[in-house]
């Protein structure tokens, strides 16, 4: 008789946990959830971007690269798309394309809740309009040709990803955690003050958080998953001259595999003075398999529950230049290096057709707010890891996610600090990106203050600067 009381007591311990885990689901908030993917490999061959040293169009497709979208929210609600490609960058022609689409079809999402990432990887096809002196010379016109309608049909993929995202939705619990990967090393060597090359620095800045987005449907499986990291994706270097995603496609596909019937999202985030270590083709399985073992981990343990985007806002403000350049200045420039000689005559050739030289630089900011206790920033360009540290600092790390190479990457975005400092990321990659000279000293604050001034007013209320 004692044993079938405790028998019963037992019973009824397991249902009421049993009904307690029911109940704090049924408590979650459910939020319309859409997923998609569509292959986006080039035809062959075509010319990668991200490394100058490729003397030839790839030839060969070592692995296929995707673009996938996420959709959070139904049209009552306000929706959200995220897209991610496994691309060089996107331009601001093709984010609003894709958003033109949308809005089309869609007329209650607008701009500001539309976001197109890239994940920078430097093994994929150069793109029209990015990057327009990246190879610093005239490419033949059969191989522009081929880059442009390479760029017309990522156009058209990324927008039906888009679309195909927005009509899958069904209900859906999301969730997120932070966790850490520390692949990412600082590449900037500094001596006395000033950038003197690359080379792995560790202890130099870097953002090692690894945000996890998951999405799971009613019955517990998991539908999406979205992750960022900041860092390169550079583990293939400049003689690796075929298609591949690099370790960001990597990480994507094992964690769809360890997830079956997922998309999985890879957004990158303030990583552009960040390289992999180790790299080369070997360590893109180990990089990439670093962060699918780390999201598993993550989405075992405990998440925060989060509903739908509550708040969004997208600005395009102007990043003014840092001083203005002259003729004569050009002109001595056309004896210096095959990088900075070529830029020189491109801005020449704009001045004796009567042209000026650009002063500014478009950028866009946006931002997401999932509620008052967590918020999503897309920022554009290369932008180095100061910022997203210092964002954290002032707007709380336990609740900010940062993603860069968001809607346009019209170039490196150096701190305040790295432009003191000097080098590649403030100065060198300007004559890649087609700007004349660096971008003003108070770069770092216009963003920062951007970023603050679109998150709603009580967001980070009582933390400070």
């Amino acid at each position: 008789m004692r044993a079938m009381r405790t028998a019963r007591a037992g019973f009824y311990g397991v249902g009421l946990s049993v009904m307690l885990m029911v109940a704090l689901r049924a408590a979650e908030p459910t939020v319309a959830v859409g997923v998609a993917r569509i292959d986006i490999t080039p035809e062959l061959p075509i010319r990668l971007s991200g490394y100058q040293s490729r003397p030839a169009e790839a030839t060969r497709v070592e692995a296929p690269l995707t673009a996938r979208a996420l959709v959070i929210g139904s049209d009552a609600d306000g929706p959200v798309v995220i897209v991610t490609a496994e691309v060089i960058a996107v331009s601001e022609a093709l984010s609003e394309a894709v958003a033109v689409a949308v809005r089309a079809k869609y007329p209650v999402i607008p701009r500001e809740r539309i976001a197109v990432c890239a994940t920078h990887q430097h093994t994929g096809p150069a793109i029209a309009g990015l990057i327009p002196f990246m190879f610093s010379r005239d490419l033949p016109p059969e191989e522009i040709a081929r880059i442009e309608r390479y760029t017309a049909m990522l156009q058209e993929k990324l927008i039906a990803v888009a679309l195909a995202a927005l009509a899958d939705r069904r209900p859906a619990r999301l969730a997120w955690a932070q966790g850490t990967a520390d692949f990412a090393v600082n590449r900037r060597l500094i001596v006395d003050g000033k950038h003197t090359g690359y080379k792995a620095t560790p202890g130099g800045p870097v953002d090692h958080a690894l945000p996890v987005l998951r999405a799971v449907d009613e019955r517990g499986v998991v539908r999406a998953v979205l992750v960022n990291y900041a860092c390169h994706c550079t583990t293939l270097k400049g003689g690796d001259n075929y298609v591949h995603p690099d370790w960001a496609g990597e990480a994507a596909q094992r964690i769809e595999a360890a997830n079956a019937g997922a998309v999985a999202l890879v957004a990158i985030g303030c990583g552009a003075d960040s390289d992999p270590q180790p790299r080369g083709l070997a360590a893109v399985a180990t990089n990439g398999g670093t962060v699918a073992d780390e999201v598993a981990r993550v989405m075992a343990g405990e998440m925060s529950a989060v509903g739908r985007v509550t708040s969004a806002a997208f600005r395009r403000i102007e990043l003014p230049l840092g001083r203005t350049v002259s003729r004569e200045e050009l002109e001595a420039r056309l004896k210096g290096k095959q990088n900075v000689a070529y830029a020189a005559a491109q801005f020449l050739r704009q001045l004796d057709a009567g042209k000026t030289l650009p002063s500014a630089v478009p950028y866009p900011v946006q931002a997401w707010a999932f509620g008052g206790d967590f918020a999503m920033v897309f920022l554009g360009g290369e932008v180095v890891a100061d910022y997203a540290l210092r964002l954290k600092r002032e707007l709380g790390v336990s609740r900010l996610w940062v993603n860069a190479y968001s809607n346009h990457v019209p170039c490196y975005i150096p701190s305040r600090q790295v432009l003191k400092e000097g080098g590649y990321e403030a100065d060198h990659a300007m004559d890649y990106y087609g700007w004349p000279t660096r971008l003003a000293e108070d770069t770092e604050d216009r963003i920062v203050r951007t970023v603050h001034e679109l998150l709603p007013a009580n967001f980070g209320k009582g933390l400070g600067p």
